[in-house]
């Protein structure tokens, strides 16, 4: 009998938030993003549920109005390394980008993770949309959207090419003859690219689960086209159900057309639910937190997919200004969609900064009315599962609390964990390596 199909769960931790205005609610802990007590205290809570894994974002650059989680915050693989032992099943997640890196120091410095934590590892892999990073890598300029893309290709195959440098029985330790290893699988990678030339072999052997899971967020027809061909994972920010499950169908379709099963890469919408005793206490919560943000706040939040553009220059309740291409080499797909919406729905700059500062989400009530939601895009194809973004600690216990035991109790997510490594919960194979593949074939 074919196992039921089951929601995927993952939780963002985002310490003092991701807004500029987040960290000024009674419930927030202002130094939270260097705290470590605070990052192992929401990854234990998230395993006590049976989530997936936790996820920690990252960007290399800021300025004086980026929001407090970003302005001093640890550094995402430090943090995961540390909490790989304050943890024993919950998979770990972290941001790195290919723009700014070089693939054989990523490539060892997640397969060290990936050791760690004994194959519980993922990469969330970013071009970076922001054009100011460039200036902290020794770079006048970022590179185009289009050349981003394609080293962010090159970088991945590198990246697995020296993470299959070893195969998973190449380590024989056989003290009596002193063979240490079979070099017969050692293997060399050679590579001579674009962007890159990699000699090789990684000088770490492979985990539990062979290598770390990739994750990708991109939303533009470049970045759907990596995550389509190359990801295991991909993160999206869809405002309804109907953007969702569109999106939904055109990666499946994507991952089809690149030779893919449709199982063999899940698809994660992200949401901040906001929940409530009731449905009509849920909806007050979201006009008491949508109440606090200001304007100046929100045109500062609205600026940031486009490369921190100052909104503040304009009428506030004249139409949403003609920016031309602006954002087209940062948040592509972000601020495409900001100007799309302003433009259909006849938005002034005012009514676009409040719209996307506090975005109406779909997930507004009582557990059970959260619950059913997730069930209609889980069962309807919008999603394989959802990655969670909460401010405040007492929602996310709110959500392990009340909710989860609902989906639980509907069979269709995990009482407890089936295995070890993040592969094994999000439901995807093994990866096995090549240069083992091409032996068993051979012989």
């Amino acid at each position: 009998m074919t196992e039921r199909r089951q929601i995927r769960l993952g939780t963002a931790i985002h310490g003092a938030g991701a807004t500029k205005w987040a960290w000024r609610r009674p419930a927030v802990q202002p130094d939270a993003s260097i705290d470590f007590n605070y990052y192992r205290r929401i990854a234990q809570q998230a395993e006590a549920a049976k989530f997936d894994f936790v996820f920690i974002v990252d960007s290399p650059y800021i300025t004086a109005d980026s929001a407090p989680h970003f302005l001093n915050r640890l550094e995402p693989l430090t943090v995961l390394s540390a909490l790989a032992v304050a943890t024993t099943r919950i998979g770990l997640v972290g941001t790195a980008t290919t723009s700014f890196t070089e693939p054989f120091t990523l490539a060892r410095q997640f397969a060290s993770l990936d050791k760690i934590s004994g194959g519980r590892a993922g990469w969330n892999l970013v071009t970076t949309g922001l054009e100011g990073a460039a200036l902290n890598y020794s770079r006048r300029a970022h590179f185009r959207h289009e050349d981003r893309y394609r080293r962010a290709a090159e970088h991945l195959s590198v990246v697995r090419g020296l993470w299959d440098s070893w195969e998973d029985d190449a380590f024989v330790y056989d003290k009596a003859s002193g063979t240490f290893f079979d070099r017969a699988k050692l293997h060399t990678l050679d590579h001579e690219g674009e962007f890159f030339q990699v000699k090789g072999p990684l000088n770490i052997g492979r985990s539990p689960q062979g290598q770390p899971v990739i994750f990708q967020a991109g939303g533009s027809e470049a970045g759907r086209d990596l995550a389509a061909r190359s990801a295991d994972g991909i993160f999206a920010s869809p405002e309804d159900f109907q953007e969702a499950r569109a999106f939904y169908q055109d990666i499946k379709r994507r991952a089809a057309a690149f030779g893919r099963a449709s199982d063999s890469i899940v698809v994660m919408p992200g949401l901040g639910p906001i929940i409530g005793s009731t449905d009509a206490e849920a909806e007050r919560r979201y006009r008491d937190l949508a109440g606090q943000v200001t304007i100046e706040d929100a045109l500062v939040q609205l600026g940031r997919p486009f490369a921190y553009h100052d909104f503040s220059r304009y009428d506030l309740d004249a139409p949403f200004p003609d920016l031309g291409n602006l954002g087209a080499n940062a948040y592509r797909s972000h601020s495409e969609k900001i100007k799309r919406v302003a433009h259909e729905e006849r938005l002034t700059l005012r009514e676009t900064a409040l719209r996307f500062a506090t975005p109406r989400s779909s997930f507004i009530g009582a557990p059970e009315t959260i619950a059913d939601r997730l069930q209609r895009w889980f069962e309807d194809g919008a999603a394989d599962g959802f990655i969670l973004g909460l401010g405040e600690d007492e929602d996310l216990a709110t959500f392990f609390e009340h909710v989860v035991p609902i989906l639980q109790a509907r069979g269709l997510f995990r009482a407890d964990y089936s295995a070890d490594t993040l592969r094994s919960h999000l439901g995807l194979s093994f990866a096995v390596n090549r240069h083992a593949t091409r032996r068993v074939a051979a012989e």
